[in-house]
C-alpha cells in the first residue's frame, strides 16, 4: 500500500520544458513513474523526447489529463506564474498537484490553497518548497532520490526535503511505504495531520516518522492529533534546537518568536503525546528501528 500515489498514478508535469522539469522528469522516468506528458500553453501541440520516451506536451492541464487520464501534476513552474498553475491544476480537478517551486510569495500559496478549498479540496496539493512524495517500487513525484531506499512499513513526513532523504537512507534495511515531503513554508497544502492520518488508515505502514522544525504551531497541533487519533508508533525530530531567537533558518517558516515555535517546546509536545523524539537524524533513524523491531 502507499499514500498519495502508488503504481496506478499517471503524473504529467507543469513546466516539464524547462531545464529543472526535463532534468527531473528524467528522474522521475528512470525511478519507473508513469509520466505521461507535461503542459506549456506555448509548446501545446509538441512532444519532447526524454529518456527515451516521446512525451506530448499540452496547451493546459484540462486537456492533458482528457488525453492521458492523468491524476497528478508536479510543478516546476518558476514562482511568479506558480499560484496561477496550480489554480489552473485546481481548477482541472486533479487529484494531487505537487508543488516543487521555491519562493513563491505566501500570499500567492495562502490564494492557491484558499481556490482549494473553496472548490470543495478536490484537488490535494503537497507543498509548496517541498521535495515531493514516494511510494518506493512504485511512483515519483517531485525531486526525492528513488535509489536511496526501497519499499517497506515506515512512513515518513517531513517538512525537510534533505531530512527527508538522510532518514530514507539511514533506514533503507526497511524500507518505506510513502514519504511525504511537505514543505516548511508558512503555508502548505498537506500537513503533518493529513498525512498522519493517511499512514494510520494505511495497513501497510507499521511505524510513523516525523519530522518537524522550528517555527510555526504545527508540530504540537500534530501532537495533540496522534495523542487523540494514531495509534501506530511515532518518531518524530525536530530541527533547529540551536538556532537563534528572531532569525529565519532556511525555510521561511522556521523563525522563532520568544517562546513559541522553538525546537524544546515542540520536543516536549511530542513527547507528552508519547512520541519518541531523537535528538539527531541518526538517533531518530534507530529509534525508529527499535520501534519497529518490537512490532
Amino acid at each position: 500500500m502507499a499514500i498519495f500515489l502508488d503504481e496506478n498514478s499517471k503524473i504529467i508535469v507543469q513546466g516539464m520544458t524547462g531545464s529543472e522539469g526535463t532534468k527531473h522528469t528524467a528522474r522521475m522516468l528512470r525511478s519507473g513513474a508513469n509520466i505521461v506528458g507535461g503542459v506549456n500553453a506555448r509548446k501545446a501541440g509538441t512532444a519532447v523526447e526524454i529518456e527515451g520516451k516521446q512525451l506530448p506536451v499540452f496547451g493546459t492541464v484540462k486537456d492533458a489529463m482528457a488525453e492521458t487520464g492523468a491524476n497528478v501534476s508536479v510543478l516546476f513552474v518558476p514562482p511568479k506564474f506558480a499560484k496561477d498553475a496550480v489554480i489552473e491544476a485546481v481548477d482541472a480537478e486533479i487529484g494531487l498537484a505537487v508543488v516543487i517551486t521555491e519562493g513563491i510569495p505566501v500570499h500567492d500559496s495562502a490564494g492557491f490553497w484558499a481556490h482549494a478549498c473553496a472548490k470543495g479540496n478536490k484537488t490535494r496539493i503537497v507543498g509548496p518548497n517541498c521535495p515531493g512524495v514516494i511510494s518506493p517500487g512504485k511512483s515519483n513525484a517531485g525531486i526525492i532520490p528513488a535509489d536511496i531506499t526501497g519499499s517497506g512499513k515506515i512512513g515518513l513526513v517531513s517538512k525537510s526535503g534533505t531530512l527527508t532523504y538522510q532518514l530514507m537512507y539511514e533506514l533503507r534495511d526497511i524500507g518505506f511505504s510513502s514519504a511525504v515531503g511537505i514543505g516548511g513554508d508558512p503555508v502548505i497544502g498537506t500537513t503533518h495531520i493529513d498525512a498522519l492520518e493517511a499512514f494510520e488508515n494505511d495497513p501497510e505502514t507499521e511505524v510513523i516518522v516525523m519530522i518537524g522544525e522550528i517555527g510555526g504551531d504545527a508540530e504540537e497541533r500534530a501532537a495533540d492529533y496522534i495523542k487523540a487519533n494514531v495509534t501506530k508508533p511515532v518518531v518524530g525530530y525536530v530541527a533547529g534546537f540551536t538556532a537563534p531567537e528572531g532569525k529565519t533558518m532556511g525555510h521561511a517558516g522556521a523563525i522563532v518568536s520568544g517562546s513559541s515555535g522553538t525546537a524544546a517546546a515542540k520536543k516536549e509536545a511530542l513527547e507528552a503525546a508519547g512520541v519518541k523524539v531523537g535528538k539527531t537524524p541518526s538517533e531518530t533513524a534507530e529509534l525508529a528501528r527499535e520501534l519497529y523491531k518490537a512490532q
